[in-house]
């Protein structure tokens, strides 16, 4: 811990961040797959078990074949993802490994473990356990792999909204004060299920895909059609879903991070009464001077939208980027300090740690930790652009997620009505739009997390650490050599199972 109050060299941050980031968006290819095709698939074999129908059995040994080669691939990046804490970040770790470090090992030892039970079950065990135990084994399988998810993202939701935890100075960490705070924090409940519901966006979307790539090809039709009325049915469900916790998303995020919506919206003059901005002109490759800005040209907004979504309330009063630096008055009637008083008051509890380590009178540190701890990482931030995020990539992410979320739902609805409604085979164009589907679906979940984790830069934790003071004292050299062995070496594993994926998909089922 005492490598926080040392220079850190700006390329190992920046290299750290990339590497993570690169083992991150790989990872995330795979996951939201797996539990979208976990839903799919447990829906499918609920239908053999009820009528006992061999197609419906085939249909779901298909599905399930394509979710066991995703699934690999996702516990292999995983593994990586988790290793990279202790390596580049392992002043992180220190600082609050006792509160992070216990949603992972729950997540290893207790979801892992069931998911690899079951899989066992689900996929060798379709002669050799009853029809009952084989469908519980693979519903079991899919909560394993919802389980795991919801243990990392209890993870990433505390490092965005720190909670149930106190820091001790004799010991320079922070320890987990409430278990159930951390795991049942709301932002942890909201990111869960927003994250999870997208998931099966993408599950579904993918499900479309192939059968209308089927379709377009005249094979497997009929169990094409049979997979497009589980896969829209799924993805109309779950995009409606996924609006709703998007919408809790944007309310958690205003009240506790408040700067990520301005951001998200390109606000730099807040108020009462805010609009919520449709479209307007922000250059995705230029931070604006925020401090000039009154609000972006050509801007399109829908009136005290908002309001509501920040406050619940269409007169609710939403703070912009120079009200958060300059300090503003919050809706219960508290007054939120500006940045300058952060910084002074952060840089008073970096002192006082320092001088209690060094054994000078305790108890009056211990005071001003008491009162200043809660700033600690501002005593870090030299400058206000420290601590804006950029703006084009906050700003235009999360308008292609939004945009994207809203044409699947038209998508997957207009799926439904056709492929019951209609012979769906006479409607090629619909089915090359199915086809376009997945890489839509990838675009807007990885849109997701960019706005999650840029919009909350320049905290590894929010307000409680800062990047370049949470790395690990290596080598920018060192770290940009393995940033590019994984990438090559991710590159590699991608392209082995897109062709493992591509080789079963024409293959089709085997009947």
């Amino acid at each position: 811990m005492e490598n926080l109050l040392l220079a850190i060299d700006p390329g190992t941050v920046d290299w750290s961040r990339a590497q993570f980031a690169l083992t991150a968006i790989y990872h995330w290819l795979f996951v939201p797959l797996t539990l979208g095709l976990a839903v799919v698939m447990g829906i499918m074999e609920t239908c053999y078990y009820r009528t006992r129908k061999e197609f419906w059995r085939t249909a779901a040994r298909f599905w399930q074949r394509l979710f066991g080669i995703n699934f690999a691939m996702g516990v292999a990046t995983g593994i990586i993802l988790e290793f990279e804490f202790g390596t580049n970040w392992s002043n992180y770790s220190w600082f609050v490994g006792d509160i992070f470090g216990a949603p992972l090992a729950i997540e290893g030892i207790l979801a892992f473990f069931m998911e690899s039970t079951f899989v066992a079950v689900m996929f060798f065990g379709w002669n050799k356990v009853s029809a009952g135990f084989h469908l519980a084994s693979t519903w079991l399988t899919g909560l394993g792999a919802t389980i795991s998810a919801w243990w990392i993202l209890v993870a990433n939701a505390w490092m965005q909204y720190p909670i149930g935890c106190t820091f001790n100075p004799d010991t320079m960490r922070n320890e987990m004060t409430s278990f159930l705070d951390v795991a049942l924090s709301p932002f942890a409940i909201d990111k869960f299920t927003h994250t999870v519901t997208s998931s099966w966006v993408l599950g579904a979307a993918f499900t479309v895909a192939v059968s209308c790539w089927y379709l377009l090809r005249k094979r497997h039709i009929e169990l094409a059609k049979a997979s497009i009325k589980v896969g829209a049915a799924v993805g109309l469900v779950a995009s409606l879903l996924a609006g709703s916790t998007g919408h809790n998303s944007a309310y958690m995020v205003a009240q506790s991070q408040p700067m990520k919506l301005a951001a998200m919206e390109a606000l730099y003059e807040g108020g009462n009464d805010q609009s919520l901005t449709a479209v307007a002109w922000v250059n995705p490759f230029d931070q604006p001077d925020y401090m000039k800005q009154t609000e972006p040209p050509m801007r399109i907004a829908v009136p005290n939208m908002l309001s509501v979504l920040a406050t619940k309330d269409a007169h609710g009063y939403v703070p912009g980027v120079k009200d958060i630096i300059r300090g503003y008055k919050k809706a219960d009637g508290t007054q939120e300090p500006s940045l300058k008083e952060k910084q002074e008051r952060g840089r008073n509890a970096i002192q006082a740690l320092k001088d209690y380590r060094a054994g000078k009178n305790k108890e009056a540190n211990l005071k001003v930790l008491e009162k200043d701890m809660k700033y600690f990482g501002y005593g870090y931030i030299k400058d206000a652009t420290q601590i804006v995020p950029f703006i084009p990539i906050n700003f235009w992410s999360f308008r292609i997620m939004v945009g994207l979320g809203c044409l699947f739902i038209a998508v997957f609805a207009l799926m439904l009505f056709i492929v019951y409604r209609k012979d769906i085979t006479r409607f090629g164009w619909l089915q090359k739009v199915g086809i376009a589907l997945i890489p839509l679906a990838y675009i807007a979940s990885e849109c997701g997390w960019l706005v999650a984790e840029f919009g909350r830069q320049p905290w590894t934790i929010q307000d409680m650490l800062p990047t370049w003071a949470a790395v690990s004292d290596l080598s920018s050299g060192g770290i940009a050599f393995t940033f590019f062995l994984f990438l090559v070496l991710f590159t590699a594993m991608l392209a082995v199972e897109v062709s493992i994926m591509c080789k079963q998909i024409k293959k089709g089922p085997e009947l």
